[in-house]
C-alpha cells in the first residue's frame, strides 16, 4: 500500500497545473487609454462592447464610467473619471488615478479602438463558451430532479445558438441610407427571383399575388375546421417551397436559397408515411385511399416510383413527435438550420404542442406560451412560420359558416402574435352534408344546382395581414388528390378587398 502511494506521488506533478481564462489586459488597457485621450473611440465599440466583456474588474468598472459620462454630454478623462473609481484601490505600486492618467499616456491611435474592441468581445465569447461547457458538465454530474437529460440539452443548445446569434458585431440603429440600401437589395432579389415576390412563394400564383409571398419572421396562422383541407393547404406550400429549391453559395461559402427554401414540418397529427402519401398522391394524382389500399396498377406504381425517387433529392425535413413543446421545437429547429439550413417552418397543429411551463398552467396560457415562443423564434432564425390551428365549434352553429377571428380557438393570444390569420373555408363541405336524402324531394334539384356551383372549390380567407390587403382568394381543390391549386379559369379568380 506504501509502495502504491510512493508511486503516486512520484507521478503527481509538484505543482498544480491550470489554464486562465482567455484574455487580453493589454488590449483592455490600449482601449481604454484611447478613450481616454479621445472619447469619440468610444463609440467605435459602444454597439457591441459592453462592460461585462472586459475580463479585468477594474477595467470593466473605467469603461461603464465613462460611457456614463460620455452618453451625458461630458468629457471623460483620468480626471472626470476618478471621483468615480474606489481611491483607496491599488493596481500594483500605483493608485487608480495614477493608473487612469498612465493608461491615457501610453494610449495608441484611436484608429485601432474598433480592432481592439473586436479582440476583447471575441475572447469574451470564448470565456463565455467556456462557461457554457462547465455548467453542462457540472449539471450532468449533479443533476436536479427537475432537469432531466433532455432538458439539459435543450437548454445548452439554446444558449449556444443565443451565442452564435449574438456574437456577431451587427446590430444597433443603421444609418437611415444603409436602410434604404437594404431594401432596394431585397427589391433586387425580388426581381430575379421567379414570380417577383419580396417572400417565398407558396407555389400557388393566387395566394402570392395577394401575400407578395412568405415574408421572413412572419408567424402566419392556418385555420379552419375539420374537413376544410389545412393541413393539406400546408403541405401542398411545403411541398412547392421545398420542390423549387435552388441554392446560390455566398462568398463566405455558405449556400443560401435562390429560389424555394429548405422546410421543416412538424407533423404532430400525422405520422411521416401518411404525410408522404399525401404528397405522393397530390403529385401524381394517384388517389391517397387507393395507394393506402394498394388498389394501384402496373402505371400507377411506376408514377409512385418514378416520383419518390424524384422526391427523395427534396429538401423537405419531417419530424413526427407527438405532444412536443415549444423549447423542443426551437431546438430542433435551431439544429436543422445550423445542420441543413432552414427558409421555412411549418407546425401542424399548435393545440397539440405544450408549453415549457408549470403543468398547472391553464390552456389560454399556454397556448399564449406557444405562441408567442412560436413568433420569437420566427424572428430569431429569420424564417416565415407557418402554425395550423383548430378553430372553435361556435362556426357550426352559426348559418354562415364562414370563419371570423373570433372563432380562433384560445384566439386572443393566437390572433394577436400572428402577422397573418389565413382561413381554410370549403362551402363544398357543408353543402354536401346537407344532401336531401330523397331524390324525389323537390328541394334535391335545388340542392344539384347549389353543390354543382361550389364543388371542386376553396376560400382561403386572409383575415388579417399587417404587411398587405385582407381579402379572400379562390382555390381549386381536388379532394382526392388533396391538392389546391390556382383555378383554370383565372376570370373565376375572387378578390374581395377590405
Amino acid at each position: 500500500m506504501n509502495e502504491a502511494a510512493r508511486k503516486i506521488a512520484a507521478i503527481a506533478p509538484a505543482e498544480p497545473h491550470y489554464r486562465e481564462a482567455p484574455n487580453n489586459i493589454e488590449a483592455e488597457q490600449a482601449l481604454l487609454g484611447a478613450i481616454l485621450v479621445n472619447n469619440d473611440a468610444y463609440y467605435r465599440v459602444s454597439d457591441f462592447l459592453k462592460p461585462i466583456h472586459l475580463y479585468e474588474p477594474l477595467h470593466r468598472k473605467i469603461f461603464e464610467v465613462a460611457g456614463d459620462i460620455i452618453r451625458m454630454g461630458k468629457t471623460a478623462n483620468p480626471v472626470t473619471i476618478k471621483t468615480f473609481l474606489p481611491a483607496e484601490e491599488k493596481v500594483g505600486d500605483m493608485t487608480v488615478a495614477q493608473y487612469l492618467a498612465r493608461l491615457a499616456t501610453e494610449a495608441v491611435s484611436i484608429i485601432n479602438a474598433e480592432d481592439y474592441g473586436r479582440a476583447i468581445y471575441d475572447l469574451a465569447l470564448r470565456r463565455a463558451l467556456i462557461t457554457i461547457g462547465e455548467d453542462m458538465v457540472n449539471i450532468a454530474y449533479d443533476a436536479p430532479l427537475d432537469m432531466p437529460p433532455q432538458t439539459q440539452i435543450e437548454d445548452t443548445e439554446r444558449r449556444l445558438f443565443e451565442l452564435a446569434e449574438n456574437g456577431r458585431y451587427d446590430g444597433g440603429f443603421q444609418a437611415f441610407n444603409d436602410a434604404v440600401a437594404l431594401a432596394i437589395d431585397m427589391a433586387a432579389v425580388a426581381k430575379e427571383r421567379d414570380g417577383g415576390l419580396s417572400g417565398i412563394s407558396t407555389g400557388i400564383h393566387s395566394l402570392d399575388s395577394k401575400m407578395g409571398g412568405l415574408q421572413r419572421s412572419d408567424l402566419i396562422i392556418l385555420a379552419g375546421r375539420p374537413g376544410m383541407g389545412k393541413t393539406s393547404l400546408a403541405t401542398n406550400i411545403a411541398y412547392n417551397i421545398a420542390a423549387a429549391y435552388e441554392g446560390e453559395v455566398q462568398p463566405d461559402g455558405s449556400t443560401k436559397a435562390k429560389n424555394g427554401g429548405v422546410v421543416g414540418f412538424y407533423s404532430l397529427e400525422m405520422s411521416s408515411e401518411q404525410l408522404a402519401t399525401r404528397i405522393i398522391s397530390e403529385q401524381t394524382e394517384v388517389s391517397s385511399s387507393k395507394i393506402r389500399r394498394g388498389d394501384i396498377n402496373d402505371a400507377d406504381f411506376e408514377k409512385l416510383v418514378a416520383c419518390s425517387m424524384m422526391m427523395q433529392k427534396v429538401p423537405l425535413y419531417i419530424d413526427q413527435t407527438g405532444g412536443i413543446s415549444i423549447a423542443q421545437l426551437s431546438a430542433r429547429a435551431r439544429r436543422l438550420k445550423r445542420q441543413r439550413g432552414l427558409d421555412v417552418l411549418v407546425v401542424d397543429y399548435v393545440q397539440l404542442m405544450t408549453g415549457s411551463g408549470k403543468s398547472n398552467e391553464n390552456r389560454v396560457q399556454e397556448i399564449t406560451q406557444i405562441t408567442t415562443g412560436l413568433k420569437a423564434l420566427g424572428k430569431e432564425l429569420n424564417v416565415p412560420i407557418i402554425a395550423l390551428s383548430q378553430l372553435s365549434r361556435a362556426v357550426e352553429s352559426r348559418d354562415d359558416k364562414r370563419p371570423q377571428l373570433s372563432d380562433l380557438r384560445e384566439s386572443g393570444s393566437i390572433e394577436q402574435d400572428a402577422d397573418v390569420v389565413l382561413f381554410v373555408f370549403r362551402e363544398e363541405y357543408y353543402v354536401k352534408n346537407s344532401e336531401p336524402r330523397d331524390p324525389a324531394d323537390p328541394k334535391y334539384a335545388e340542392w344539384e344546382v347549389l353543390f354543382d356551383k361550389v364543388k371542386g372549390s376553396a376560400d382561403v380567407i386572409i383575415a388579417k395581414q399587417r404587411h398587405g390587403p385582407t381579402g379572400t382568394v379562390k382555390l381549386a381543390f381536388q379532394s382526392e388528390f388533396t391538392r389546391f391549386a390556382d383555378l383554370a379559369d383565372p376570370s373565376f379568380t375572387q378578390y374581395e378587398e377590405h
